[in-house]
């Protein structure tokens, strides 16, 4: 039976985007060993991989991971209270498909959707 899923990013640089998983967005790095080219990051019971990808051209990259949570307006505000930079078309909303989303790209430009209910 399925369990569980851990999408899998591109990055360009680990540091940069351990730096914006974990300071900004408030992950932790999880894993017994730090693999060269590898990251993976925890939050609550979201967790998300990484694969070096160092020729990756940002504007060419559609990765993209759908986060749900049960408090968006919260997370939301706390990203903007961090001064988080908020996708120019993500801004949080109801969507058609009556979920309420906003989204935001990390420095590698994977987007990523937080959604909750509406």
């Amino acid at each position: 039976m399925l369990t569980d899923v851990n999408p899998k990013l591109p990055m360009r640089n680990k540091s940069i985007t351990k730096d914006f998983y974990v300071n900004k967005l408030g992950f932790e790095e999880i894993g017994s060993s730090d693999f060269e080219g590898y990251l993976m990051v925890l939050k609550d019971n979201i967790q998300i991989h990484f694969f070096e990808f160092k020729e990756l051209e940002p504007k060419e990259n559609y990765g993209q991971v759908y986060i749900r949570t049960d408090d968006i307006d919260s997370l939301y505000q706390s990203m903007l209270n961090s001064n988080l930079r908020i996708h120019p078309s993500g801004h949080l909303e109801i969507k058609p498909w009556r979920q309420k989303e906003f989204a935001m790209l990390d420095p590698d430009n994977n987007l990523l959707t937080f959604g909750q209910s509406a």
